[in-house]
This record gives structure tokens, C-alpha cells and sequence, in this order.
């Protein structure tokens, strides 16, 4: 049977109820991205199908188009967050991928990136520059997890706790999540995702995303956002005020996060992705957690540096000066630079 591979031309609800029933969806395959990314952004966001003769539905691959002078024009599934890539069944992901390598080529970008979370029978490069970590919760309940713990991580929990730390979930934590999170990215050197992302996040997903922040004496000073899909939770954001690490809030946010989880039945908690044996992959290995490799597919001539990064000389620069910008001016600027930085 043929297949035809085209723009999505159905419903939103169609697109969801399809990818919800295919191994290895995520939260960021679901249709209401598509919405996100292109009014905040606004970024073109190509969303291609698969559909048999008959008219049914056999595949779908949500693809972004990232596009500027300065850093280039990119193409990829999907941008600022780690998972995308096509679902459905082989014939229909081939066919998608073909389709575009054939669109990347046709507008010049230079790098098609499909962000796959698992290994795709598609004959273009892979990277594994990126891996994912992963704790299991099931079957324990949270007092099971805690004994599982070492007893450094259990006591560096427990410090913040002394220090009369304190953790909050809900949409009105939207707003302290994101001064915290500006804060700690600009001591990164990275330009920060804007608050009205966040607040569209909140709009569109309701209780599939989650929104915490920890509290030193009513300031937030560690915070974290993750999506909630499936029996699956992924940590995508987390960030930590340098001034207060010596009482870890981080440990208990993160704590926190994973009595939720355990409280609604979330099998299995997703650290989201780093480098491998970087410090941020350390952090999260010493809470006994897996490593998964993830299959970001690539076409174009960029393949080999990938999309944007200050682990690359180009833009190894950009750090060093990020750092040293006042915080007002580096929340201002932030927004307008990293749309490009996918």
C-alpha cells in the first residue's frame, strides 16, 4: 500500500490519540507544541503526516524550522527541549524522514536534526553526543525509594530541610520558577528561555506540567518544570541560586518532585538529558539512576557540529561574555537570542 507524506491536514485531536498510542511518544510529540512554539516564537512549524491510501493515519513527525543570521538555519524534531523525531510504523518513518531530508535540502538548512528517543530504521547518521538518565520508581512507595538512597544523598536532602527549606507545586509557581531559573542560566552563560514560554506551557498542558520551586526563608532559590506523560515524568528545567549551595536546595526539589511522582503512580523519573561523565551527568547518577542513549538522526552539512553549542569554537565565546552582563540586561536580551538556539 502507498503511502502519501504531506503537511498534517487532520485535527489536533487526531495528532494526539495517534501518538499516544505508539512506542516511544514523549509530551513533546503532542500537538499543542505546535501552538506553543509558533506563538511564542514564532517559528514555522512544518508538521508532516503519513497517510495510507484508505486515509488512514500512519505516521507523524513534528519538525521546527529555526532560522537566523548569526547562528543558521536548522531544522529540527524538536528544538530546545530532547525528544521528537518520527512515529508510526517503519514503512510511514522512513517515508517522513525522506520527506524532511527533502525539505531541509530544498530551503538550505543545514542541519535536519530528528531528536529520536529511540534507534529508527533510517539509513543517516546518528548522534550520541546527548543521553538521557532515568530513575525507576516502581515498584517501590516513596519510603522504599528513600532506603534505596546512599547515605550521602540522604543527608544532603536533609540539610536543606534543616535550614527550614521548603518546597511549592502549582501554576503560581510559574513566576518564581523563572526568576530563579533566569538567574542560575545567566551564571551559566546561557541566554534564558522567556517567561512567557513557561506561561504558555502552564496555558496549554495544564496538570501535565509541573512547575516547583524551593524556598530559603520566602525566597525561591531552586526550581524546577518537567512534563508528566504516560507512567513517565522528565525534569526538563532545573536551576539552583549559586549563593545558596552550600544547603543544597536542589537535593530537596528534586526530592520533592520524586514523592510526587510516587504519590500518582510514575514509574519511572527522567532526570532529561546531559553529556555523558559531564558534571551535571555525576549529579544525576549519584541517585542510583540508568543511562539511556538517545538517537538524534541528522542530514545536512552541519551533521558533524550539530546544532548550536558553547562546547563548539564558534560560540565558545558567547559564555564568557553572557556571564558579565548585568542580570536586568542579560533577561532582556536573553529571549531574543535563544529562539535561535535550538
Amino acid at each position: 500500500m502507498s503511502l502519501r507524506v504531506g503537511p498534517f491536514s487532520g485535527p489536533a485531536d487526531e495528532w494526539d490519540q495517534f501518538v499516544r498510542r505508539q512506542p516511544g511518544w514523549t509530551h513533546f510529540h503532542l500537538a499543542g507544541w505546535r501552538d506553543v512554539i509558533g506563538d511564542v516564537f514564532g517559528h514555522e512549524c512544518p508538521y508532516l503526516e503519513a497517510r495510507d491510501e484508505a486515509g488512514a493515519l500512519r505516521g507523524v513527525v513534528p519538525l521546527v524550522r529555526v532560522r537566523s543570521v548569526l547562528f543558521g538555519h536548522f531544522l529540527v524534531s524538536m528544538p530546545f527541549v530532547n525528544y521528537g523525531g518520527p512515529l508510526g510504523d517503519a514503512d510511514a518513518v522512513r517515508a517522513m524522514a525522506g520527506r524532511a531530508v527533502e525539505l531541509a535540502a530544498e530551503s538550505g538548512a543545514h542541519l535536519l536534526e530528528l531528536r529520536s528517543r529511540q534507534a529508527l530504521s533510517l539509513d543517516l547518521p546518528v548522534s550520541h553526543r546527548k543521553i538521557t538518565v532515568l530513575l525507576d520508581l516502581a515498584p517501590v512507595n516513596g519510603a522504599g525509594l528513600w532506603d534505596r538512597l546512599n547515605a550521602k544523598v540522604r543527608s544532603q536532602v536533609r540539610r536543606p530541610q534543616k535550614e527550614g527549606v521548603e518546597v511549592r507545586f502549582g501554576a503560581e509557581q510559574v513566576g518564581p520558577f523563572h526568576r530563579v531559573f533566569a538567574h542560575h542560566m545567566r551564571d551559566l552563560g546561557t541566554p534564558s528561555l522567556p517567561a512567557r514560554f513557561f506561561e504558555a506551557l502552564a496555558r496549554q498542558f495544564g496538570d501535565d506540567v509541573w512547575f516547583g520551586c524551593a524556598y530559603h526563608e520566602g525566597r525561591p532559590v531552586a526550581a524546577g518544570c518537567g512534563f508528566r506523560w504516560g507512567d513517565e515524568f522528565e525534569m526538563t528545567w532545573a536551576s539552583a541560586l549559586r549563593a545558596y549551595n552550600t544547603i543544597a536546595p536542589n537535593m530537596l526539589l528534586y526530592w520533592r518532585f520524586m514523592e510526587q511522582c510516587t504519590s500518582l503512580g510514575v514509574r519511572t523519573f527522567n532526570f532529561g538529558r546531559c553529556t555523558p561523565e559531564s558534571g551535571t551527568h555525576k549529579f544525576k547518577r549519584q541517585w542510583g539512576t540508568r543511562d539511556e542513549a538517545l538517537w538524534w538522526y541528522q542530514s545536512g552539512p552541519r551533521r558533524d557540529a550539530g546544532t548550536p553549542s558553547p562546547d563548539h569554537g564558534p560560540f565558545s565565546w558567547g559564555p564568557r561574555i553572557w556571564r558579565r552582563l548585568p542580570l536586568a540586561l542579560a533577561n532582556t536580551l536573553g529571549p531574543a537570542v535563544v529562539k535561535y538556539i535550538p
